[in-house]
């Protein structure tokens, strides 16, 4: 067995050295930065106690760095994942009490045995069954239900859903209710944020600082805004005026957690953890690959999938909550100049430091600043434009994209992404049902042949040829069988059929039945039957099949071999 396969870490760490050391680490102290504030607001959007984010961002990351195939992807919670696994939980029990936090780290046991799983079987293709617009429609149906879930905490109210309308409803209800002091500390983070998103980094560049350090320092605002209020809520005591706090949060590094092992639970929380895990997957391998090939490097996706799933259970074990790689901080960390897994480990390092000496601090952290720093991260996930180009380029893709938005926002994120699965799945069979085929003639003076539709060709009023777009399989066959028939109804003269099949990479049981069944009922109507151009593999399984055994005609190399000798043999029979 090759180890460097399933041991990725054995690829990049015997040639470790100072100098990748260095990047890794700066890139890590960049990275911590960022991620202590986001590991608490996603612990909060989940509805889990703020250690929770920490704890998940501490052994993920050192057993990543270990499995994983990606030189710059970080680990850890996320916004979609998190809102998944509210929303999973949220029908179980409430949220804060031991039976939620149980819920949360079965889900993170749950996705990673079946990450791991995957991997071992490879199985990362299935991924490519979610389109892209049915991601890009349920990623940004989720920002909105975020951001939408997050005004409570900046207005101090209560208010309760896991959809938008829901939501929406009871921010109206209770609007009434807001607390000032938590809205002006909010607002302010939030103002503060959204600001130096846009223009902090032109300001620093007109200050001096160098456009890399400029770049980091931006990226680094939300730790400003959380020292900030922070600040501003100890010296006030604004927990006495209403503003909702983080608490206390316990001290300390994580320890050993056993998963519930309760099989109705497990049962209950098995569609959510199959959704959790596959949604993250494709979101880490997205950044993944996007990230890799900026510097010529690739990712292994069956790997991803183990480096994943040992993630989410040491996530588990340690008392987290379901992680995957996140699109900014990964960006960061590339940017940064993170050269291998190991800035991961380090920035584990960071966090764990934190969790042992920072917690005082953290308890005085508003609620309502995390809630900004949710905001600001989730509104890079909303694409709406994505809509307008969706529709204009496929009607298809827009309805299945639309579906899932509706859905997410309207139902719940559970069936957004269902649908959105089987909307995939389902224009995928309806599309290659109806595989697309054309009649093809001669290009005048060359060997080229193209549609009769499109273009001035040759034809032959006893020769067609009909090219085929499409793999043959169970769910088109019939559909080229009543092509078949009908163009041989309309032609009359026809004495020979040409199939050109440069675009048939499979041809499976049912199509072959289905192909014999038009050879015989080709035969019965005085017309032979011809292939050109198929491929090495596919002629590979038809070798010694009844179809070539019984055929009417010949397999030509290619579509001007089958040309010249039919055209010749009709006009010396004419």
């Amino acid at each position: 067995m090759n180890l460097k396969r399933y041991l990725p870490i054995l690829q990049w760490a015997p040639s470790y050295g100072r100098d990748q050391a260095t990047s890794d680490l700066v890139a890590a102290v960049i990275v911590t930065v960022m991620l202590i504030p986001q590991s608490l607001a996603y612990a909060l959007l989940a509805g889990l106690p703020a250690q929770v984010g920490l704890y998940a961002s501490i052994l993920p990351l050192v057993i990543y760095a270990v499995f994983g195939t990606s030189r710059t992807l970080s680990v850890g919670p996320v916004a979609v994942a998190s809102l998944m696994t509210a929303a999973a939980l949220a029908p179980l029990a409430e949220a804060g009490t031991a039976e939620y936090l149980a819920g949360a780290i079965l889900l993170a046991v749950m996705s990673g045995l079946m990450l791991t799983l995957m991997g071992v079987l490879r199985l990362g293709f299935l991924a490519n069954f979610l389109s892209h617009p049915v991601i890009s429609g349920f990623i940004t149906a989720s920002g909105i239900v975020i951001a939408a879930s997050q005004l409570k905490h900046l207005f101090g109210i209560q208010a309760n859903g896991h959809n938008l309308l829901d939501i929406g409803h009871s921010l109206l209800v209770s609007l009434g209710n807001t607390n000032v002091p938590t809205l002006l500390i909010g607002g302010g983070a939030l103002m503060f944020l959204l600001w130096s998103r846009r223009y902090l980094k032109p300001v620093l560049h007109r200050l001096g600082l160098a456009p890399r350090a400029a770049d980091i320092l931006t990226k680094t605002a939300p730790i400003l805004a959380v020292l900030v209020t922070a600040l501003v809520a100890w010296a006030l005591r604004l927990d006495e005026q209403g503003v909702r706090l983080v608490g206390e949060v316990p001290s300390g590094l994580p320890s050993f957690t056993m998963p519930s092992l309760d099989l109705g639970l497990w049962s209950q929380l098995a569609v959510s953890a199959l959704l959790i895990s596959v949604v993250g997957f494709v979101e880490s391998v997205s950044v993944g690959q996007t990230l890799a090939a900026k510097r010529r490097q690739r990712i292994d996706p069956d790997q991803e999938l183990i480096g994943l799933g040992t993630a989410n259970l040491g996530s588990g074990l340690s008392g987290g909550m379901p992680v995957t790689g996140g699109f900014s901080r990964s960006v960061v960390n590339f940017d940064a100049g993170a050269e291998t897994p190991a800035a991961g480990a380090y920035t584990a390092v960071g966090i764990a430091l934190a969790t042992l000496f920072l917690t005082p601090a953290i308890a005085w952290l508003p609620q309502a600043t995390l809630a900004a720093t949710i905001i600001v991260a989730v509104i890079t996930l909303i694409d709406l434009p994505a809509l307008g180009r969706t529709f204009r380029y496929s009607r298809t893709d827009f309805g299945a994209m639309l579906a899932t938005i509706l859905l997410t926002l309207g139902h719940s994120v559970e069936a957004g992404i269902i649908a959105g699965v089987a909307l995939s799945i389902g224009l995928f069979l309806y599309r290659t049902s109806r595989p697309h085929s054309a009649v093809v003639g001669r290009v005048p003076g060359t060997e080229h042949f193209r549609n009769v539709l499109r273009h001035e060709v040759e034809l032959c009023p006893k020769v067609t040829f009909l090219r085929v777009d499409e793999s043959l399989y169970f769910a088109n066959a019939r559909f080229l069988e009543e092509t078949v028939m009908d163009l041989v109804t309309r032609e009359p003269e026809l004495t020979d059929l040409v199939l050109v099949c440069p675009a048939v990479n499979l041809i499976d049981a049912s199509a072959l039945e289905s192909l014999e069944a038009i050879n015989e009922r080709l035969r019965d109507a005085g017309v032979r039957l011809h292939f050109s151009e198929i491929k090495g593999p596919v002629m590979d399984r038809l070798k010694g099949t009844e179809l070539l055994e019984h055929l009417g005609g010949r397999i030509f190399l290619s579509t001007y071999e089958a040309w010249q000798a039919l055209t010749d043999r009709a006009a010396l029979a004419a």
